[in-house]
């Protein structure tokens, strides 16, 4: 699979470049940023042979299979789209869209062709995090009670100014929010209802920290909390309580980082223990393999649409206005 890369961030050696080096099925082909000097600098570094000052350009090169939108999060869906028009199969960093109706739109396109489309949350292909989700259902916790989420980090904006770009989808709940709202719906067992939501603000528009409270279809609760600049510098965990028990873990959006989960049941305590291998390097093992061989991939586009409803719901919730495509 020869991938090309929309956008010459500096996430992309950690996402998709030091995967790559180690899935021989694999090769980054192309880099594409509308700084030219930029992109060949980026590709010099990291060994890249074609390099674009034009992102049409890129997703034109017939010698692409696939793409890797890491462009700003108000350009996904644009870009998302341009690349299935072109027929090449997308993985599309999260985001998935600036709100829910573009991600039913791209949803709609996608459904009409046979490319693979599949949103980067990557710590959901890791095992850790398959191991959760078996514990809950297998019915060890008892009935679930409550699921708590928690992904508050330090980003300064110096060196981070599209998080606080409203004009760029910008936002706590549109970062670390995302993992945090898609891990409730992972964990929680369904797409939950809004009860409340707090915010608070960089901008008038932007959250820096977002605070909300959901209830699933079963009757149990969430709590979910996200920031990327607030008197949390760093917290991040998963907690789900039920009846019989309950289990926690760290670094939920990197599982890769602290691979141990702690749970308490009936059956007594223990402590479980993961690979360390990257979360990213799965999921370009589940990308790869969903373009070469048709193997079903986690994080469609349908559920895309489920996650934006609901960040769209809390955005409401808390008095501020969705967020827009550019």
């Amino acid at each position: 699979m020869r991938i090309g890369i929309l956008g010459a961030s500096r996430w992309a050696p950690m996402t998709l470049l030091a995967p790559a080096k180690d899935n021989t099925s694999v090769v980054v082909a192309a880099v594409a940023s509308r700084d030219v000097s930029r992109a060949r600098a980026f590709a010099a570094k990291h060994g890249i042979d074609r390099v674009y000052d034009d992102y049409a350009a890129l997703i034109a090169d017939p010698e692409l299979d696939a793409v890797y939108n890491l462009l700003p999060t108000s350009m996904h869906g644009r870009w998302t789209r341009a690349t299935l028009d072109a027929g090449k199969h997308v993985l599309c960093q999260k985001p998935f869209s600036a709100n829910g109706a573009e991600a039913r739109e791209i949803a709609e396109l996608a459904g009409k062709c046979d490319r693979v489309v599949m949103e980067a949350l990557q710590y959901r292909y890791h095992p850790l995090t398959s191991r959760v989700e078996q514990i809950i259902a297998s019915g060890e916790l008892g009935n679930l009670e409550r699921v708590e989420i928690a992904i508050c980090v330090l980003l300064p904006k110096r060196s981070n100014a599209n998080a606080y770009d409203y004009s760029l989808a910008g936002g706590a709940l549109m970062n670390t929010g995302v993992y945090v709202v898609d891990m409730a719906r992972t964990f929680g067992g369904s797409t939950p209802d809004v009860v409340s939501a707090r915010a608070k603000l960089d901008a008038p528009r932007v959250d820096r920290a977002m605070m909300a409270e959901v209830r699933f279809a079963g009757g149990h609760t969430g709590l979910l909390r996200c920031a990327q600049w607030s008197s949390d510098l760093f917290r991040a965990s998963v907690t789900a309580i039920g009846d019989r028990g309950r289990l926690r873990y760290r670094s939920p959006a990197a599982p890769h980082l602290i691979p141990r989960l702690s749970i308490r049941s009936a059956d007594g305590k223990r402590v479980e223990r993961f690979p360390r291998r990257s979360s990213y390097a799965y999921q370009l093992e589940a990308f790869a393999g969903a373009v070469l061989r048709g193997e079903p991939v986690k994080t469609t586009p349908q559920s895309a649409i489920e996650n934006m409803t609901v960040i769209d719901a809390i955005y409401r919730a808390a008095g501020l206005p969705l967020r827009q495509p550019s």
